[in-house]
């Protein structure tokens, strides 16, 4: 499949199986945020991965987006190691950073026959805290993982693009 096929099939998926991933399927995943780009190759992300009931169970408290996915992966970028912009204060990589990788495993999982939802709906401070994560680091997003159910489908919206001219703007 080449990648426009492969972009054009991924959805976000929210109804997922029982199955659990498996720990080589679930590294192949986690190895192609590992070779995602980053500002200066700084490396900023952590990804923490949640398998374990109860703390999906306390996830499922600060969102109702977790669609009964077995794994979920909390992307963070740690302040103190990501590319900040000499040019102009307050401008910093952190969250492009983690979009990028979040992307690479995002597609990776797509192509191994997984399912996604990138989510971002949820307090990002009361996320941090629940899972006592370091002072030093920010959520961006989590990501819901696993085989899709049988009956998962995309939303309606899903093929609904605006025409390329409408978001591409040549500059002259």
């Amino acid at each position: 499949m080449d990648f426009i096929e492969l972009a054009k099939k991924r959805y976000s998926v929210r109804s997922y199986s029982d199955k659990k991933v498996e720990k080589e399927i679930l590294d192949k995943i986690l190895e192609a945020g590992n070779i995602a780009p980053t500002a200066k190759n700084q490396q900023p992300q952590r990804i923490y991965v949640i398998e374990d009931a109860e703390k999906l169970a306390k996830l499922d408290t600060l969102t109702p987006c977790r669609y009964n996915a077995p794994t979920v992966l909390i992307f963070t970028y740690n302040t103190d190691e990501d590319w900040k912009n000499p040019n102009e204060e307050g401008i910093h990589a952190g969250i492009e950073d983690v979009s990028i990788v979040a992307t690479h495993i995002m597609l990776q999982a797509a192509e191994l026959g997984l399912g996604t939802t990138w989510c971002n709906m949820f307090g990002n401070t009361a996320l941090e805290k629940a899972f006592d994560l370091p002072a030093n680091e920010r959520s961006v997003l989590f990501m819901d993982l696993g085989y899709p159910a049988e009956d998962a489908e995309p939303s309606p919206r899903h093929t609904e693009k605006k025409p390329l001219e409408a978001t591409v703007k040549y500059l002259k």
